[in-house]
């Protein structure tokens, strides 16, 4: 099978995530700069999470493009990627109106760190599909990044417990990484 179907798909989840993230922004009800300034942790919370669905689409399409065939296999774990993805409006929202709380900051990594499992997943089962040249397998190697991010999405969730606010950095960190794609993928096609 081609990946067309695929790549037509979770471009639509990812779509529809970030039009649920966006509803759930509020406008103040009242019309005031400090009504406006009190929504800024959740528009924070919306920008932070757009980035990270843009990034998880990014990434997705360049793997896509290396990418030469699919099974049922890797349409199973391209679901278990979105499942997770499709969990962060839910945690953008929860995160925004209580950013200094443990369970709402743990929840967010733990969302992210499953998104990051789930890729990783994703990504194993399709160099496993491919030959032994398939240039995806010698682009990715032993995927040092991928693995720093879930062990900083690891060490955010556990800093949760006593300063939610550096676990927050935690994951600005991660997603400072992944901003710009991996160019040896941009190389290869």
């Amino acid at each position: 099978m081609t990946t067309n179907r695929l790549e037509a798909f979770s471009d639509g989840v990812l779509a529809i995530i970030i039009t649920i993230m966006v509803l759930e922004l509020k406008a103040p009800v009242d019309t005031d700069l400090n009504s406006l300034l009190a929504k800024t942790p959740v528009f924070i919370s919306y920008i932070f999470s757009f980035i990270y669905v843009g990034i998880y689409w990014n990434n997705h399409h360049h793997l896509f493009q290396i990418t030469e065939k699919v099974n049922g296999k890797i349409l199973w774990a391209n679901l278990h990627l979105l499942i997770w993805l499709s969990l962060i409006p839910f945690t953008t929202a929860w995160i925004g109106e209580n950013y200094t709380n443990l369970l709402p900051v743990m929840a967010y990594g733990v969302v992210l760190l499953f998104c990051a499992i789930a890729y990783f997943i994703l990504q194993a089962i399709i160099i496993k599909f491919h030959d032994d040249q398939f240039a995806l397998r010698q682009v990715i190697g032993s995927d040092r990044k991928g693995k720093i991010s879930m062990a900083l999405y690891l060490l955010g969730i556990a800093s949760a417990f006593i300063f939610p606010w550096v676990a927050l950095i935690f994951y600005g960190i991660v997603a400072i990484m992944w901003l710009v794609p991996d160019r040896r993928i941009e190389t290869k096609v």
